[in-house]
């Protein structure tokens, strides 16, 4: 069940998915509060769980990763012991930035972030399908990048 979150704490989230190293006071002084009640509720935030992490998003082409590949994956088997292992084996794996468990044909989709062609076919080839749990890998190769955003749509909650 959600928490119940006020409009603060929503103003509040609202600019930290903007911009996570923004000062307690800055932050403090944009939503008109004082910087000790701003700070006690970012930290009651976090200690329920709401705000997960802290990071920097990098540039995923600054640092030359072109390819992002959405891959179905068909195990072998259905059924707890299986689809166990198979998330154990997939979580190692760095190229992987998700993994979800899908209702309908497929038993999952990756999202795969590699060099390029190549080092997918090499990570696909090498890696992948050198998995027993695996019956069937699809490939869905991303060409433009039209929306990529990490931050959560929160107007939704007021």
């Amino acid at each position: 069940m959600p928490l119940s979150l006020s409009k603060t704490d929503i103003h509040i989230l609202r600019q930290l998915q903007a911009d996570a190293s923004i000062s307690t006071g800055a932050l403090a002084e944009r939503l008109n509060l004082s910087q000790s009640p701003c700070w006690r509720r970012i930290n009651r935030l976090e200690s329920e769980g709401i705000i997960r992490h802290r990071v920097a998003l990098l540039d995923r082409r600054a640092l030359g990763m072109e390819v992002v590949v959405f891959a179905t994956v068909s195990l072998t088997a259905n059924g707890r012991q299986n689809l166990e292992a198979f998330e154990q084996e997939i979580v190692v794996h760095p190229e992987v930035m998700e993994c979800y468990t899908m209702a309908g044909i497929w038993d999952y989709m990756l999202k795969i972030v590699t060099r390029n062609i190549a080092h997918y076919e090499e990570f696909v080839r090498n890696t992948l399908t050198t998995s027993p749990s695996i019956r069937e890998l699809h490939s869905h190769m991303a060409v433009t990048e039209i929306k990529n955003s990490t931050e959560l749509p929160l107007e939704t909650q007021l």
